[in-house]
């Protein structure tokens, strides 16, 4: 029987992990739901690929924390590193040192396999203080389908979600749109499938869900979480290397820091000229770019699988840090190569 000296256990914080592979857009969609009046008391943690993150700085927040894991991708063995994360996050807002945050927001790296993230939120130490509860990933209608030929993990972000957001689709092919929408049915059959427009979701996609249920899923999601504890099982104890700009043998990320403000012609030819060399090889590009004559107001620039997107200003820069910085992602492609197109058209550093 419970002391009744002693207070009550503070319930577990439901957690909402925001999955999704490169450039699907779990960036816009945090930032307009943190913009959202029902999210207030919301803590985020974001996770990204590289020594250098940008994502931090472009999400939209009012009152809400956002804390950044730099040391790499959430899968491998920087599972360590989430759960002390969560940790340090749960003793300091006991201790009132940080917001009371009533839920958490993990969103991830597009790169990531989300069967270690599932785990660790579903297992001690964590699920002590944390509930797992929704799990969206976000699918790009124009990209969708080649993303799933190529990549295995953004296989495996659909089929354990509990909440499909599919991105981009006024700019999709409808017939395309048809095509993946028959898909996704096929790898996460029955899963609630919603279409946003710039990022627009209600709250309630978040807010209603229930504890995750991978019993529910299909046999190879249980099966991936099986596997996942077996590995860890294996590696407790045991301490692995991790290059934080390394995903696998091909797959690296590469950072262009410029001091300098860039002119706005040499810009949209770097990005003219990217689009038609990068090809399939170059799977994102993001940065924010200090661009000449307007260095109060910085430029944000996205570029998915070789597809320009269009640039778009911030009313101020979001930090002290006023350089330019570019991040890519690519397979296969040298990192010699980048530099020589970027000190080409941007000048060098």
């Amino acid at each position: 029987m419970p002391d009744p000296s002693l207070p009550d256990p503070e319930p577990r914080i439901p957690v909402s992990v925001l999955t999704g592979f490169l450039g699907s857009g779990k960036t816009t969609v945090l930032s307009r739901l943190l913009r959202n009046p029902a999210m207030a008391g919301t803590a985020v943690v974001i996770n990204e690929f590289g020594e250098v993150g940008l994502d931090h700085d472009l999400v939209a927040r009012s009152d809400e924390s956002v804390y950044e894991l730099t040391s790499g991708c959430l899968c491998c063995t920087l599972r360590g590193d989430l759960i002390r994360t969560l940790a340090k996050l749960r003793l300091q807002r006991s201790r009132g040192e940080i917001l009371k945050f009533q839920r958490l927001v993990i969103e991830t790296t597009g790169l990531a396999d989300p069967a270690p993230i599932l785990h660790a939120l579903m297992n001690p130490p964590l699920v002590r203080d944390y509930r797992l509860g929704a799990v969206l990933t976000t699918v790009d209608a124009v990209n969708g389908m080649h993303t799933l030929d190529q990549h295995v993990e953004s296989v495996k972000q659909v089929a354990v979600a509990d909440r499909l957001l599919l991105t981009k689709s006024d700019i999709a092919d409808a017939d395309d749109v048809a095509r993946l929408r028959a898909r996704l049915d096929a790898l996460n059959p029955g899963v609630p499938l919603v279409e946003t427009l710039h990022g627009e979701i209600s709250p309630a996609l978040l807010l209603t869900a229930g504890p995750y249920e991978p019993e529910s899923k299909h046999e190879d999601v249980q099966a991936w979480l099986r596997e996942e504890a077996i590995q860890r099982h294996a590696d407790d104890g045991h301490h692995h290397h991790h290059d934080v700009n390394r995903h696998d043998d091909h797959i690296r990320a590469y950072c262009v820091v410029r001091e300098a403000p860039i002119p706005p012609e040499a810009l949209i030819a770097f990005l003219d000229t990217l689009a038609m060399l990068g090809g399939a090889q170059l799977l994102r590009v993001k940065g924010i770019v200090q661009v000449a004559g307007r260095e109060e107001t910085p430029a944000v620039v996205h570029m998915v699988q070789h597809v320009p997107h269009s640039v778009v200003g911030l009313p101020g820069w979001p930090s002290e840090d006023r350089r330019t910085r570019l991040v890519f992602i690519t397979r296969d492609l040298p990192r010699q190569m980048l530099e020589k197109l970027v000190d080409s058209l941007l000048g060098p550093g």
